[in-house]
């Protein structure tokens, strides 16, 4: 069993070790047969006219970078919030409204895509950052997850902090949410992924190059009669940093997240 999973996850790194390959490779030697893994002459100029050159990555990056980190604030907030009280606090029609509010997952994204068009022609949000935050940060998947974590742990913890005087907001704060650690690293790593690459939303909602998150500025280098592939793969390097940096960092909690989130409902 070992060797199989060893052999499948080398198949599944086999794409990423190719455009880190093809990164540093002259546009000639790209596309040689038998495939040259190790380049003979190492060349950084694919990633210099990506960060200095005609288009302005930095401004891409930027903006990938403002529009996650918002989001997945506010994701995490949100969630969280709307998790413990279905977890932790008794309201009438609870049940329903949390089923109700599941049941939304079953609507594909793209049906919504032209009444949330239409509603933020109607804001004056086109073509800005804000119509592809402000729906980023409400998640039912974020959520369900939270108050699966909330409904793990004991009432009696509650029940104590209640007797010694504290309210909703401090059973919350100071101490349900330091306990759901590992739920929220792994909501943190799953939002911080799709938002970073998503390019559906943008593609509709942004039309200025200058507010462009990096998966439409990939595009700048794809034009009628040719595709810089040397240089979409030393941007796309560039780009799974910041991801590999956060699974790198919270691989721990996001582990234990993954395990524990689905316990109990």
């Amino acid at each position: 069993m070992t060797v199989i999973f060893g052999i499948l996850a080398i198949i599944a790194v086999t794409p990423f070790l190719w455009m880190l390959s093809a990164s540093f490779k002259q546009p000639a030697d790209l596309f040689k047969y038998p495939i040259e893994w190790i380049p003979k002459k190492w060349d950084l100029d694919n990633y210099k006219e990506v960060w200095f050159g005609q288009y302005p990555f930095f401004l891409y990056y930027w903006n990938s970078i403002k529009i996650t980190v918002i989001t997945v604030v506010g994701c995490l907030f949100t969630s969280s919030l709307a998790g413990f009280a279905f977890a932790k606090l008794q309201f009438k029609g609870k049940e329903a409204l949390f089923l109700l509010y599941l049941a939304t997952m079953i609507i594909p994204s793209q049906i919504l895509l032209v009444p949330r068009f239409v509603l933020f022609d109607k804001l004056g949000l086109i073509n800005s950052h804000w119509s592809i935050i402000l729906p980023g940060v409400f998640s039912v998947l974020g959520t369900f997850m939270m108050r699966q974590f909330f409904s793990t742990l004991p009432n009696e913890i509650l029940e104590a902090a209640r007797v010694d005087g504290a309210g909703y907001w401090r059973m919350f704060w100071r101490i349900s949410l330091p306990l759901t650690k590992p739920a929220l690293v792994t909501l943190l790593i799953l939002t911080f992924t799709w938002h970073w690459n998503e390019y559906e939303n943008p593609l509709i909602f942004l039309r200025d190059n200058d507010l462009y998150t990096i998966p439409l500025g990939l595009t700048n280098y794809v034009d009628e009669n040719s595709t810089n592939y040397t240089l979409i793969m030393a941007a796309s390097v560039s780009a799974l940093l910041p991801l590999i940096a956060i699974v790198a960092i919270f691989q721990k909690w996001f582990i234990e997240g993954i395990a524990s989130s689905g316990v109990k409902g």
